[in-house]
Parts: C-alpha cells; structure tokens; sequence
C-alpha cells in the first residue's frame, strides 16, 4: 500500500490501523466514524473495492468536519476477516479505495482502526467495547471531551459513549437504536452533512 516514489505520503500499515506519515500532533478533538453504512454504502462483509460506492453527502460532511478544524479517524468492525470470508489485505484494499475518493475532495482521513474479530472471541476492540477510540486517542492525542463518534448502530454510539464522545447517529446504514430507546445519541442526523451541520451549530453556541 505504499505509494511510489513521488506520489504521495508513505501510507503505514500497523496491527489493526493504518495511515499516512504524519509528525506527531497537538491535542485536539476528532470526529471519528464507522465505516459500512456511514461513510460507503453497506454492502455485507464488503472485500471488493469496485463494489465501495460512498453514500450521498458523505465527502460533503467530511470536507465540512475537516475545514472545522476535526481530525478524522475511522474505526470499522471487519468480523468478515477473523471469520475466513476475506484476508486483511481485501480489506487494505477497500480502504485504499477509499482514501482515493476521498483525497479528490482534499479530505484527509488521519487513521484507520478495525477490529477483525467475531463476537464470540470477545475482544476489547470490537464495538460497543471502546478500545480502538482509546487507542486513537493514544496516537493521535485525542482530546475524546470535544469529539464525536458518529455511526449508523446502537454499537457505535455505546462504543462513543463508553469512551466519553459525543455521539451522532446516521440514517444511512442499519439505524437501530430504535429498538434500543435506552440508547440515546446527543443527535440524529439524516446523513455525514447534516451531521456536520450539527456539530457547527454546537460550536456556535
């Protein structure tokens, strides 16, 4: 995954992340989004990259939370590869993908996590279980207070509210934390616009 000579920063692959060579940064605050169904269409257990397709006013919101001055990190669940259905490098593969479409609107996602595991190894990194944000917080000095973790299921906003985020459901995906009425976002917003739109008026105030 790393480009060629000349074509861009080095993109580095970790256990469970990856992302472009940066210097190290200030604290701040991030918005940090699910992938599948927040960001690009929900497709089960999605490997291949012609079939990622971005959601409507996806780029729109992120560019938005970005001129906000917000970190964006993304932090996916991939039981698909702990399960056999596709290697880690399928995945590196969407992700790249990705990051293409993305860079065109001069969108910077700073890190990507993801959680290879199924329910039943019961890790500490598979959402509602907020490892992956707490890690993000760690290498990129998060400050968790002032960011938002923004989702489309009742796990991404626990995982939120478990590591002290504010937290925004989208409509785009699985949406249901109206099953779950005991699980309230601070927001829910039709699409990663109206999100934005959100979080600038909470600035505002």
């Amino acid at each position: 995954l790393t480009p060629a000579a000349g074509s861009g920063p080095e993109l580095i692959v970790e256990e469970q992340a990856a992302h472009f060579k940066t210097k190290p940064l200030k604290t701040g605050p991030a918005v940090i989004l699910d992938r599948d169904g927040t960001i690009n269409k929900e497709i089960e257990y999605l490997h291949e990259p012609d079939k990622f397709v971005l959601l409507p006013k996806a780029l729109e919101g992120m560019k938005k939370m970005r001129d906000m001055g917000y970190r964006i990190v993304v932090v996916t669940t991939q039981a698909g590869i702990g399960l056999g259905y596709y290697t880690k490098e399928d995945f590196y593969k969407v992700n790249k993908k990705m990051l293409a479409e993305v860079s065109k609107a001069g969108i910077t996602i700073d890190r990507i996590y993801f959680c290879p595991h199924n329910k039943a190894d019961k890790c500490v990194c598979r959402k509602p279980e907020p490892g992956l944000i707490l890690r993000a917080k760690k290498d990129l000095n998060l400050d968790l207070s002032k960011s938002y973790f923004i989702g489309d299921r009742i796990t991404d906003i626990q995982a939120g509210q478990r590591a002290g985020t504010k937290t925004i459901l989208v409509k785009t995906g699985h949406d249901d934390c109206a099953a779950n009425p005991d699980i309230k976002p601070d927001f829910t917003a039709d699409n990663l616009l109206a999100a934005a739109d959100y979080i600038l008026r909470v600035e505002r105030k």
